[in-house]
């Protein structure tokens, strides 16, 4: 046993970011007899002598867990980039020859790459809220001509369309009613409407009169009072157009925009009202809900180009 306890020296080169990682394993190490610790500059390196197997294979046992800590565990748990010294995918840095002054031979010297300073950003400024007056440059400027001439279109369609909509169906009433099921063979189509009210909503033949009241001297006193009917109807027109392939689903309810009181329609009168329909090819029938009102006319239009096309 005693010759196999020869000397052993053996150097462990331990490369680390911090000069912490000394003062763990230095600490730690101690705890074996015949450790060495010295330092020079980065490098760390430990004498072992005097010591048997078992003991130097604890040594490094321990120095291997410590390393462990300090360069994986470490680092993981306060979120910084592993450093292991493994070779990466970095590019390596350039050489260049240097003559030595003291042999004059050519020596090998690696640059390390600095890091770019990049400049800071100069930021965009913002719109000052001031209008820019644009004036005219020479069309020259921007290879244009004056005394080039622009190009005659050709209309594709020199007879031009016809806008025009003829009638497709129609139907007309006073009270509440359902239609049959009709069947639309277009894909476009309008829904024109026509209400007749069958009154004024605030009475029926309402004016302005007045009388006077005479006393024994032939002097009286004039008053003005409101005579007709007092009245007051609502009337009211509710059209829903339903889809007959699918009974649940209502197409659109329509009611006249602005309510049914005619005496606001002495200057424009908005009937017929319009609506528009950008579907078709299905079958469908009217819900007719009224109320008080003289008559009402509903007309299916279509464009006067569908015909002999569908």
């Amino acid at each position: 046993m005693e010759k196999e306890k020869a000397d052993f020296y053996s150097a462990i080169k331990v490369f680390g970011e911090r000069k912490n990682i000394l003062c763990i394993i230095s600490r730690y190490c101690c705890f074996f007899s015949g450790i060495r610790v010295y330092m020079q500059g980065n490098l760390i390196i430990f004498y072992c002598s005097g010591m048997d197997k078992k003991a130097v294979m604890y040594a490094v046992g321990a120095m291997i867990i410590i390393l462990i800590v300090a360069l994986v565990i470490k680092p993981i748990a306060t979120g910084q980039p592993l450093n292991l010294g493994l070779p990466g995918t970095t590019t390596p840095y350039p050489t260049y020859p240097v003559i030595t002054p003291d042999n004059g031979g050519m020596t090998q010297v690696v640059i390390p790459a600095t890091s770019a300073i990049k400049p800071p950003l100069t930021p965009v400024p913002t719109w000052d809220k001031k209008v820019m007056m644009l004036t005219f440059v020479n069309p020259s400027s921007y290879g244009i001509s004056l005394n080039e001439t622009l190009p005659n279109g050709t209309r594709i369609d020199s007879a031009g369309r016809n806008t025009s909509r003829i009638i497709y169906a129609t139907v007309s009433g006073q009270y509440d009613a359902t239609t049959q099921v009709m069947h639309i063979p277009f894909p476009y189509w309008e829904l024109w409407y026509t209400v007749e009210p069958a009154g004024k909503m605030g009475g029926k033949d309402q004016e302005l009169g007045s009388s006077t009241f005479l006393g024994e001297e032939g002097s009286g006193i004039s008053h003005s009072f409101l005579q007709g009917s007092f009245s007051v109807i609502t009337p009211v027109f509710n059209l829903q157009v339903m889809d007959a392939d699918d009974p649940n689903r209502i197409v659109r309810t329509i009611t006249p925009p602005g309510g049914l009181d005619f005496t606001v329609w002495k200057e424009s009168d908005p009937r017929p009202w319009k609506e528009k329909f950008y579907e078709g090819q299905r079958n469908y029938y009217f819900v007719i809900n009224t109320q008080a009102l003289s008559s009402y006319t509903i007309e299916i239009r279509v464009p006067a180009e569908y015909i002999g096309k569908y």
